[in-house]
């Protein structure tokens, strides 16, 4: 379950490809609620692609939350991923917003600081927030005040080719980026073949400036300003371009995407990858020999330990006329028992403590008792790796503007065409012309 891609810079008015007033008045995509009551008197709920594996679940826990709440029907709709940004700001814009609604942080915080979105601090209480993961509960606050309730999660794991990296004379898969730094360059010694792929595609993935994060760089200040013009962004750029320009990373990293990652290791010409405990299923159907010598280890992590993870939350509109319905299904869809069902069917990860422990008891007995399979054993490690987990990039508008700032800056320095200094003084020029004053 990926995340929507947001548009290029230059596209797009820091929301989206078109404005905001062009979204607002653009044509809704009509789908269907899922055979429910279309009263307005109805609670309104928005999920993201959800429909049709998860239909039967779905529907059974809204007839149970009826049975709660005498003479209240719910309205699910469920859209694509693609057209909920849109969909959501039309119906913003129209007032005519759902009552509960299913995002990312990043782009509901965007709405957040607008005002767009219940607050929860007091509505809440404090002993139901502790329920959650305090990272995770963080990841949906802005300035202390939560608009948003966490729901399910998702993180990376390393997914490494035993071979290969027995061949290249190493023991254990890299847990540090100094780790991964000294296997690119034994794997491309030893073997010919890649240690791993990063793309600096700059509208493709976010993981290296994910990386950045890790590496102890911040990204922007407290008025959303360059700050990665840092001894840390120095130290976290010249490792990369370290990497490039002695051939221990892909050439094809500056133009190929994370797509061409999957590539090189299901074809074994790299050594890890890192990507969602399920990508292992994928591996035994495109490359079963691959999948064979496969293992999975924690995300590599920089001198803070931190990994990163994806959330998806529950928002409420300030002007829902069901506020507190809302809240009280929100609250039940994302409490426990609820967690624990739907990670359990969806093969993602929890966001609340009890139902994250018992779904990592369950995985560790099956361990113990030698029954679980690889993706088991990588799914117990993505879920062991949660409590130092958290949100990496922060929740501005024009993120994507600032990643392919850096990204095409850096590009400059792994080709030689300008000094690291160079390549972030102007990558701070660039990003401060968007940024407030």
């Amino acid at each position: 379950m990926g995340m929507a891609k947001m548009q290029r810079r230059g596209q797009h008015g820091g929301w989206s490809r078109r404005s905001f007033l062009q979204l607002a008045g653009g044509t809704a995509i009509g789908l269907a609620a899922c055979g429910r009551s279309s009263s307005s008197s109805a609670l309104q709920f928005w999920t993201m692609q959800l429909q049709p594996k998860f239909t039967d679940y779905f529907q059974r826990a809204i007839e149970e939350f009826e049975l709660t709440r005498s003479g209240l029907r719910v309205n699910w709709l469920d859209v694509p991923w693609a057209a909920m940004e849109s969909k959501i700001l039309t119906a913003v814009a129209a007032r005519q917003a759902p009552d509960v609604v299913n995002l990312n942080p990043s782009f509901a915080s965007r709405l957040a600081a607008r005002g767009a979105w219940l607050t929860l601090g007091d509505r809440v209480p404090v002993a139901v927030q502790r329920r959650y993961l305090p990272n995770i509960w963080q990841a949906n606050a802005i300035g202390g005040e939560p608009f948003g309730v966490p729901w399910y999660l998702t993180t990376k794991v390393t997914i490494y080719n035993r071979s290969l990296l027995e061949r290249a004379g190493i023991d254990r898969p890299p847990a540090t980026y100094e780790d991964l730094a000294e296997l690119a360059q034994r794997v491309r010694e030893k073997t010919g073949k890649y240690g791993f792929f990063i793309t600096f595609a700059p509208n493709d993935s976010a993981e290296v400036l994910e990386a950045l994060v890790q590496m102890g760089v911040t990204l922007v200040d407290d008025r959303g300003r360059a700050a990665f013009e840092s001894a840390a962004g120095r130290a976290a750029v010249n490792y990369w371009v370290n990497l490039f320009r002695r051939g221990w990373l892909p050439p094809e990293a500056l133009t190929q995407g994370h797509r061409r990652g999957i590539e090189l290791y299901q074809a074994g010409e790299s050594a890890l990858v890192g990507s969602s405990p399920e990508f292992l299923n994928a591996i035994a159907t495109n490359a079963p020999s691959i999948a064979a010598l496969s293992a999975a280890a924690p995300q590599v992590v920089g001198s803070a330990g931190v990994r990163s993870v994806a959330v998806m939350n529950l928002t409420i509109p300030k002007k829902s006329p069901r506020a507190e319905a809302a809240v009280d299904f929100a609250l039940f869809l994302t409490d426990d028992r609820h967690q624990l069902s739907f990670a359990q069917a969806a093969n993602v990860l929890p966001s609340t403590q009890g139902a994250l422990a018992s779904l990592r008891a369950s995985l560790a007995q099956a361990t113990r008792q030698g029954n679980s399979s690889a993706i088991d054993q990588a799914r117990k490690i993505a879920a062991d790796q949660l409590t130092s987990a958290r949100v990496l990039l922060p929740p501005i508008k024009n993120l994507k503007d600032l990643q392919q700032i850096l990204y095409e800056n850096i590009q400059g320095a792994l080709l030689d065409e300008k000094s690291v200094d160079q390549a972030l003084r102007d990558a701070a020029i660039e990003w401060n012309r968007l940024a407030p004053s």
